[in-house]
């Protein structure tokens, strides 16, 4: 079955959920607005140079749900998906999936943002197969720490093979969509690569390859 994988931030939505998740935090005054916030923008100013340290990322991102259950926190995630998600749903998103839906294509999402935050925007998509980075439960509880291999850069092509191998699949005549440089390693490892609302390396590289640029963003 042919793969349509498709990126979730600025790819799918028009914006950034990990990044929107931490300033939801912050206006809802459930930790320290200027450390949050300070340390929410630096790391996604590495992430847009491309310089990222996922590592020290995903142990501040994670930091909030340790000690919480997800029943706890679900009541939150509904709030956060209503009023910052849903208006960052693009119509021309939800075409675009629907477009591969109608041809018999398996739709799956692959993201750097934690499973926490994207299950629900997946599910709100229509998608049900997600890779994302894992935080750790342990007796039902986040430990506030990542397992496996963060689904980032390189690590989105190493986690995607092990899927691929579960679901005995293939990558052939595969397509991919993301609007991000960090994303190289698995636009290259397709067929079908897209370059979709693209920074501007990724749009450099996409035009001296020939890939496709695509323009999701509503035009107001």
């Amino acid at each position: 079955m042919t793969l349509a994988i498709f990126d979730l931030d600025n790819t799918l939505i028009y914006g950034d959920s990990d990044h929107a998740w931490g300033q939801f935090l912050v206006d809802q005054g459930l930790v320290d607005a200027a450390q949050v916030g300070a340390a929410n923008d630096y790391f996604l100013a590495q992430y847009q140079a491309g310089s990222l340290n996922i590592d020290e990322y995903l142990n501040f991102a994670l930091a909030f749900l340790a000690g919480k259950s997800p029943a706890e926190l679900a009541p939150l995630h509904r709030q956060f998906m209503t009023e910052v998600i849903e208006p960052m749903v693009l119509p021309q998103a939800l075409e675009l999936i629907e477009h591969h839906r109608a041809l018999g294509h398996q739709l799956l999402i692959i993201t750097a943002t934690n499973r926490f935050v994207t299950a629900p925007i997946a599910k709100r998509l229509g998608i049900e197969q997600l890779i994302a980075c894992e935080p750790e439960l342990t007796g039902g509880r986040y430990t506030g720490k990542a397992i496996g291999t963060p689904s980032f850069a390189h690590g989105k092509v190493v986690r995607l093979e092990q899927w691929l191998s579960d679901q005995d699949a293939s990558l052939d005549g595969a397509w991919f969509y993301s609007d991000s440089r960090n994303d190289l390693p698995l636009l290259e490892s397709v067929d079908n690569p897209i370059a979709v609302n693209p920074d501007e390396t990724l749009r450099d590289i996409a035009q001296t390859n020939g890939w496709a640029i695509l323009d999701l963003r509503i035009t107001l």
